[in-house]
């Protein structure tokens, strides 16, 4: 006899937990599936971002952070540390705990909303019908009036840099680093290559990310990109752009990368190669084929607006739909779907979706980017602010970057804001919230931002939108 709910979520990743614990919310009997295993074989709520990606990264970011700017910036404070000495275990053990801490949390959130968790794999059957196998034990059956697919993705391999846990690794195995590779090689110069990258040439590795388009950021404004491009430069990472790999030879002294350029032919002896050249829709076995659920030829599982698939009742979120691949993109998916399947009105706006890279500079934006609005023939006008006139940028000695607000020229409401700074994550949300509503620039230039904060760099973008800047000379 099978266990029947009204809602069944298959993956505990942020798109699968906040929708499991949104319709619980409701009302509604809920559960949730998931198969993550942690490298210690210990099952673990919070899919690849809280176990794998985005919070294990942005732990050792902070730790790789802090140990450069004691290397590197404390004198300049009249700060003297003496001999600095690296304990990158103490900073892996840090990275886990805090993982674990958060595991842990959802878990506990689960209970205080009454959701059902189960460890193991979900499949889905026809009529709603999803066969559970835990890690440990016999299949069974579960039933629901509604099932939810949250899967995730998993690293894209290439065919002629296959993963080997040891001297090629994912992004994964690049945050469980025993110690600090000599020289590393980063295939890939999007958002995880250039974190990655930045956490290991902070702790002292020789860092060569070999980026395939010729382009750097095409995604972020170009502005913001050739600013960041600069900064990283100076840093020391050696990023070298349309460096095609073709190849590579592994061998107990390290690999041999093998790529071409417009130059010709190249080779790059490293100790380890991370392979970030993005992510793909995790979909295996988790459909049977009479389920009804259709997959494009990308592999991800199609939708429409609201995120309902194929099949009746049957919906989809986050990493294997379309969209940016964002764990907060997912996790807003999943509480629309709740809501949606609870009778509720409810809607993503997927206009405003910020991005962020968590490097220093940190880079974020959100909206459409100045080439975007050149290609599509709009009249706007734009508005930029330097970090080096900021107060509190100097003062923190983080004075590079600037601050970049693009508004429709007639209407004035924002279109896009693009950040290349000190806590450009943080600062981003008040475009979002902006945007949301549909601000203009002119609301943005009368809203009081407190002195002295960085949050001053983006009201002076916008004022610089109209040539009303006060900090910075118009032009």
């Amino acid at each position: 006899m099978s266990r029947k709910f009204d809602v069944i979520v298959i993956g505990g990743g942020p798109a699968g937990y906040v929708a499991a614990i949104r319709a619980a919310q409701q009302g509604l009997a809920t559960a949730c599936i998931d198969a993550w295993l942690n490298r210690d074989g210990r099952p673990a709520f919070g899919g690849t971002c809280l176990n794998a990606g985005c919070i294990p990264s942005k732990a050792l970011l902070e730790s790789s952070e802090l140990y450069h700017r004691a290397r590197v910036e404390f004198a300049n404070h009249g700060i003297g540390v003496g001999h600095l000495e690296l304990d990158l275990g103490q900073m892996q053990s840090r990275k886990a705990k805090i993982a674990r801490q958060l595991s842990g949390g959802i878990e506990g959130l689960f209970k205080a909303n009454q959701v059902t968790g189960f460890f193991g794999y979900g499949h889905l059957l026809p009529d709603n019908k999803v066969r559970f196998t835990p890690h440990d034990g016999a299949a069974e059956l579960l039933e629901a009036e509604h099932v939810v697919l949250a899967s995730g993705s998993t690293p894209v391999e290439l065919p002629m840099v296959p993963f080997d846990s040891d001297r090629v690794v994912d992004s994964w195995g690049a945050l469980d680093f025993a110690t600090v590779p000599e020289r590393l090689g980063v295939i890939g110069a999007g958002v995880i290559g250039l974190e990655l990258g930045s956490v290991w040439a902070r702790l002292g590795a020789k860092v060569t990310i070999l980026e395939a388009l010729d382009e750097f950021l095409p995604m972020a404004d170009a502005q913001i990109a050739r600013d960041a491009q600069r900064q990283f430069k100076q840093q020391g990472l050696d990023i070298r752009l349309g460096a095609k790999v073709q190849d590579a030879e592994v061998s107990q002294a390290g690999v041999r990368l093998k790529y071409e350029d417009t130059q010709g032919g190249h080779e790059l002896a490293v100790d380890k190669v991370v392979v970030a050249v993005g992510r793909r829709p995790f979909t295996q076995e988790l459909l049977d084929p009479l389920a009804g659920v259709d997959i494009n030829e990308r592999g991800f599982v199609e939708v429409d607006d609201e995120c309902r698939t194929t099949a009746l009742n049957v919906w989809a979120i986050g990493d294997c739909v379309r969209g940016p691949m964002l764990a907060h993109k997912g996790s807003e998916e999943g509480v629309m779907v709740a809501d949606l399947i609870a009778g509720k009105t409810a809607e993503v706006n997927y206009d405003v979706i910020p991005s962020i890279i968590y490097t220093a500079p940190e880079i974020a934006w959100v909206g459409q980017t100045e080439q975007q609005l050149k290609e599509a023939g709009a009249r706007y006008k734009v508005g930029t602010f330097n970090f080096a006139a900021s107060g509190r940028a100097q003062a923190m000695d983080q004075g590079a970057g600037l601050v970049k607000v693009i508004a429709d020229a007639e209407s004035d409401q924002i279109l896009g804001v693009h950040i290349c700074g000190p806590l450009a994550g943080e600062l981003i949300g008040e475009a979002v919230v902006a945007m949301e509503f549909q601000a203009s620039t002119e609301d943005l230039q009368r809203t009081i931002h407190g002195h002295p904060t960085l949050t001053e760099a983006v009201h002076e973008a916008a004022l610089s939108a109209d040539r009303r800047a006060i900090h910075a000379i118009n032009r």
